[in-house]
């Protein structure tokens, strides 16, 4: 697991009180919200929050957001592509 990926999903764990759950058990491709992890629209703006905080990286529109938030690999993906110098 790349060291961004598990921060990420350090990052959901903490800010979302996944309490009891490990990255190891957050799958990379399972969807967010919906079937994989079962998040919802707070989860959404608290993890919006947390991506600005911990990775500096804003999340613009919904468009944007629906995209990053398909997944873990996804959200990976896009904190990795906003990052680059």
């Amino acid at each position: 697991m790349s060291d961004l990926k598990l921060r990420v999903k350090e990052m959901i764990i903490e800010r979302l009180k996944l309490e009891g759950m490990t990255p190891d058990q957050i799958e990379d491709q399972a969807p967010l919200f919906g079937e994989g992890l079962g998040l919802d629209s707070i989860d959404a703006l608290e993890l919006v929050l947390g991506i600005e905080q911990v990775f500096g990286v804003k999340i613009e529109d919904e468009a944007a957001g629906m995209k990053a938030f398909k997944s873990v690999q996804a959200l990976t993906d896009f904190i990795a592509e906003h990052t680059k110098a």
